[in-house]
């Protein structure tokens, strides 16, 4: 695999034994690239069971404390997951909407780019 500039390094959707995030250099079609959209597609829909979970839990009066902060803390990780997932799907958007903008008619920005970047905010935290 050739690994072109413009392509960036895709964040994985899991950290490293230490904590730290996991990047891919790939141009989205290779086998680490299969396993990280599988384990995103893992990752979201537990995310969603964990939602539907919760709106059980809310509607019972006898759930306990214990069992709140039990689902907080798996709501928690999910959140997680879901952040890093969007920040790696987001990443992926800017890049092909600059592609688009250098190819675009004229050498002008494409229609497509102004409505992409205007829906990914922009990162202020490191």
């Amino acid at each position: 695999m050739t690994h072109h500039a413009l392509t960036p390094a895709r964040l994985l959707p899991w950290s490293s034994p230490e904590g730290r995030p996991c990047y891919l250099l790939t141009d989205g079609s290779g086998r680490l690239s299969r396993a990280a959209d599988t384990a995103e597609s893992i990752q979201l829909d537990m995310a969603g069971d964990l939602l539907a979970h919760l709106c059980d839990m809310l509607d019972d009066e006898h759930v306990t404390a214990v069992q709140l902060r039990y689902l907080l803390a798996r709501m928690s990780e999910a959140l997680t997951d879901v952040r890093r997932i969007a920040e790696s799907r987001g990443a992926r958007l800017l890049v092909y909407a600059d592609v688009k903008a250098r190819s675009g008619p004229g050498g002008g920005p494409s229609p497509e780019v102004g409505e992409v970047s205007a829906v990914l905010p922009s990162r202020t935290d490191g």
